[in-house]
């Protein structure tokens, strides 16, 4: 009896925490995200912090305190920010965004014991342990494609960033269309160096040259839409028989209100949901959030509702 410890009333004294908390609640829950990536990361991890604030406001009595770290973005940071949170305490990872820093978190927390709910479309980062709440190509490709061969689209090409995300949207649209009965006449991958749209401008040459046999052109990547459809209609391709088919990147006011892009297609749910959340963020926090803000909204709201309803086996394998 001597040797026990003694704990104040609660139980025992938890770590301390360094960096940025979002709520007060007694389990804490590790959000890593690439604050200092630079550029379009830096603005994702900004958001998706507001995001988890606002899903804490939301959620009433949340038990749960967000631990905020730093990945950069990059492999080796998501795994000096998943050893630090769970030396602090976090019993669940939320994150990160980009599927190199997922498998720098993984190869820490699944030798911990914790869970991945990460935010990244790479499906081939999944593993046990480690799992996804994200907008996956596949699944944009697989609704668009049907929708257009319903439509009576027969010919496909598609123009697609030079990355892993082009790489899986590419596999997805072979896939597809095969599927759907369709051909594919070009596939044309694109680098992009900054706002250098040279290469890009290159390939986009090599689909008009064959935008008369084409019933469709495939387009996931929506930070370049508009850009290609302004540069196809004015190398002759008529955007009124040829017709563009988008991702769920699309969703975002720069592509929405482009008018080149009139009458183009692509996949989304039904968008009076998303509007009410973006009106509660942009009240909160000044700006209209990007349709990718509600991943981070909903895995709050997922830890937070699995503290509340499995008491301890909250973030087991089997719940």
């Amino acid at each position: 009896l001597a040797a026990m410890k003694r704990y104040p009333v609660g139980g025992p004294t938890q770590p301390a925490v360094r960096g940025e908390t979002v709520g007060t609640g007694s389990v804490r829950v590790a959000m890593l995200l690439p604050m200092t990536g630079g550029g379009s990361a830096t603005s994702i991890a900004s958001v998706f912090r507001n995001t988890a604030e606002l899903a804490l406001s939301d959620f009433q009595g949340a038990d749960i305190q967000i631990l905020v770290k730093d990945t950069g973005g990059t492999a080796e940071g998501a795994r000096v920010a998943a050893q630090a949170a769970i030396t602090e305490g976090a019993e669940l990872i939320l994150g990160p965004v980009f599927a190199p820093a997922v498998g720098g978190a993984a190869s820490v927390a699944r030798s911990s014991g914790v869970p991945v709910v990460a935010f990244s479309s790479d499906e081939s980062v999944a593993s046990r342990g480690v799992y996804l709440l994200s907008f996956l190509p596949r699944s944009d490709v697989s609704r668009v494609v049907s929708y257009a061969a319903r439509e009576g689209k027969r010919s496909f090409a598609a123009i697609l960033p030079d990355d892993t995300y082009g790489a899986v949207a590419e596999a997805a649209f072979r896939q597809e269309v095969g599927r759907a009965g369709g051909r594919i006449v070009a596939i044309e991958r694109y680098k992009l160096a900054g706002n250098d749209t040279t290469d890009l401008t290159a390939r986009l040459a090599k689909i008009a040259q064959i935008g008369s046999q084409v019933d469709a052109i495939f387009v996931p990547a929506g930070n370049v839409a508009p850009f290609v459809a302004q540069t196809l209609s004015s190398s002759g391709v008529n955007l009124g028989n040829v017709k563009l088919l988008g991702s769920g990147q699309w969703e975002n006011q720069q592509v929405l209100n482009a008018a080149p892009l009139t009458g183009a297609w692509y996949p989304g749910p039904d968008a009076s949901g998303f509007n009410a959340f973006a009106e509660r963020y942009q009240a909160k926090f000044g700006s209209r959030p990007p349709r990718n803000a509600t991943l981070a909204y909903d895995g709050t709201i997922l830890a937070a509702g699995l503290v509340r309803s499995a008491g301890q086996a909250r973030f087991s394998e089997r719940v």
